[in-house]
C-alpha cells in the first residue's frame, strides 16, 4: 500500500475505471512540453515565472487552478443541461493563494472558485438541485480535497 509524506493512503475500495499517461520533455531551462495521450490534443508549453524561468507558459500551480475551475464548471454545466436549465455563457474565476509551509516550502494554500452561470430570470430555481450536487461529481476538485496519493520514482 502506498503512503506518501502526508500519510495519504489510497482508497482500497476504489475501482479503477480509466487510466491515461501524459509525457513531458524539457525544451530548455524550466520550459517543458507536455504531450497528452490523444493526438488531437495540442502540446502544452509550461514554464516557471522569473527568476527560475521565462514565464513562457503556465506553471503547475496555474494548470492545477485551471483543472479545478474547468472541472467544476463542466460539472455544473453537465447537470444544468440534464435538468434542461437555460444558461448564458458561463464564466469562472479561480483565485489561488500560495503560501509557505512550516519548512518554508511554497505550497498551494487555498483555492477559491467563483462560477457565474449567467442564469436568466427563473432558471436559478430550476437549477437548485444541480447547485447542491455538482461539486460532488467534479473528479479533480474532490480528488484534490481528499488528497491524491502520489508515488514518485527517479530512474537511475
Amino acid at each position: 500500500m502506498l503512503s506518501g509524506p502526508g500519510g495519504i493512503v489510497p482508497d482500497q475500495q476504489m475501482q479503477i475505471v480509466h487510466e491515461f499517461t501524459i509525457s513531458m520533455r524539457q525544451l530548455e531551462d524550466f520550459q517543458f512540453e507536455v504531450r497528452f495521450d490523444k493526438e488531437q490534443h495540442a502540446p502544452l508549453r509550461m514554464d516557471e515565472p522569473a527568476p527560475l524561468g521565462l514565464d513562457a507558459g503556465p506553471n503547475a500551480s496555474r494548470i492545477l487552478a485551471a483543472a479545478i475551475g474547468n472541472c467544476l464548471t463542466a460539472s455544473l454545466l453537465f447537470c444544468t443541461r440534464k435538468a434542461r436549465v437555460e444558461l448564458g455563457p458561463m464564466e469562472t474565476r479561480v483565485h489561488v493563494r500560495i503560501g509557505r509551509n512550516e519548512r518554508g516550502r511554497l505550497r498551494v494554500a487555498g483555492v477559491e472558485v467563483e462560477i457565474d452561470p449567467h442564469f436568466p430570470p427563473g432558471e436559478r430555481e430550476k437549477a437548485a438541485r444541480c447547485l447542491e450536487l455538482f461539486e460532488d461529481f467534479c473528479v479533480v476538485t474532490e480528488s484534490v480535497r481528499k488528497g491524491i496519493p502520489v508515488e514518485v520514482r527517479v530512474k537511475e
